[in-house]
């Protein structure tokens, strides 16, 4: 299966039910002032946000669109071109190339978006790249959280720095970048205990891992990525606003786009903060992270190829 068709799959509930909410609205051979107005209103619906929305709405406009022609085809085109134009700068496949020095990625998100299992999935591609990978196990507020990065560790066989249950989560990161250095690591992947982004003293024991990382290396944490849930709908923008004020964010990766009818929120997005988005999550096998591509995504969501 081609990465076209993981994310066309993947893609496939948001996309089917976008456009057949498209269809539902344009039901005339012309797209009147009316009919703009509720592609607009359909588009916020979707999370594609207000910005976007509003500059899609005025892209179809200004569009001369042949009646003669599908005009649904010709809207989600319209619509794929927008995509690309606005996503494509946002593509970062550089992040899984083999590097010359270490890097160290500090891995954060609210519980439950699935970060331990990404940072796994993470794990394989820069190891298949030619990395060395290092794990820092620094969720150490639960047991379950060390164990399974154990696991995931040794399911792609790469090494793994973790302490006990309680202790402190940046003296964890800190023998991590050491033992990276020391053993010429390219790359460290530090999972961050799940937290909520509103809980003020954890947000401050993620500020202090990055803040440890530096007494060894000035540069680091060389990425701070956040993960996110793409089922959470409008909540996903405020959880970027807060995790940027702490350390700013280098990256983003969304999972769980193959559970939601409402993937536009990624256009969102990308629209808001212009941040590089380094790959998705379409499902839950351990090849079911792809690297971001806006063509591909652009594709997939409007179903064209």
């Amino acid at each position: 299966m081609g990465i076209f068709d993981k994310f066309k799959i993947g893609f496939k509930k948001s996309a089917s039910t976008f456009t057949s909410g498209l269809r539902d609205i344009i039901i005339k051979k012309e797209i009147d002032d009316k009919t703009l107005d509720q592609i607009e209103e359909y588009l916020i619906q979707s999370d594609v946000g207000l910005g976007a929305a509003n500059e899609i709405k005025k892209i179809i406009s200004q569009e001369k669109i042949d009646p003669k022609k599908d005009i649904i085809n010709e809207v989600n085109m319209i619509l794929k071109s927008y995509i690309i134009n606005l996503m494509q700068p946002l593509e970062n496949e550089n992040f899984f190339k083999k590097k010359d020095k270490l890097n160290a990625t500090l891995v954060s998100g609210v519980n439950g978006v699935g970060k331990t299992t990404t940072i796994g999935k993470i794990g394989k591609i820069l190891k298949s790249n030619g990395n060395k990978v290092l794990f820092s196990a620094c969720d150490t507020f639960r047991a379950a959280a060390i164990e399974q990065l154990e696991n995931w560790a040794n399911k792609i066989d790469v090494q793994i720095i973790k302490s006990s249950q309680g202790s402190d989560p940046a003296s964890v990161a800190y023998k991590a970048i050491e033992e990276a250095m020391k053993s010429d690591f390219n790359h460290v992947l530090i999972d961050t205990a799940g937290r909520l982004q509103n809980k003020k003293n954890l947000m401050e024991e993620y500020k202090k891992i990055a803040n440890v990382t530096k007494k060894i290396d000035p540069n680091a944490p060389h990425n701070v990525i956040l993960i996110l849930d793409a089922t959470s709908g409008q909540n996903i923008i405020n959880q970027v606003e807060e995790f940027n004020k702490i350390i700013p964010i280098t990256g983003l990766i969304m999972t769980k786009l193959d559970g939601t009818a409402k993937g536009g929120i990624l256009l969102a997005l990308a629209k808001k903060y212009q941040l590089p988005i380094i790959a998705l999550g379409l499902g839950e096998k351990i090849d079911d992270l792809e690297i971001f591509s806006a063509e591909k995504f652009a594709n997939a969501f409007t179903q064209i190829n």
